[in-house]
């Protein structure tokens, strides 16, 4: 797996609690990805380290529009069925 090295001056400028931090960072780097279209959602949300209900809603949140694919749309049907 790669990492990213966040200079520390940076990572301690943070305005969160320092337990949080890492999973801010990747929320935000999440959501970014995906609104740009770098990252599908399955990708994005699995970066996010959210479950699927939980990453849709931050999506929701911060008004970031769905692009689906045809194969998406099916998963997110089979997933509403259940």
């Amino acid at each position: 797996m790669g990492t990213i090295d966040l200079p520390t001056g940076v990572y301690e400028a943070l305005n969160v609690p320092e337990d949080e931090r890492e999973d801010v960072v990747r929320r935000e780097l999440a959501v970014a990805l995906y609104r740009e279209g770098i990252l599908s959602v399955g990708k994005a949300r699995e970066l996010s380290g959210l479950s699927r209900r939980e990453f849709h809603r931050l999506l929701g949140e911060r008004e970031v529009d769905r692009h689906y694919t045809a194969a998406e749309l099916d998963e997110d049907f089979e997933y509403a069925r259940r």
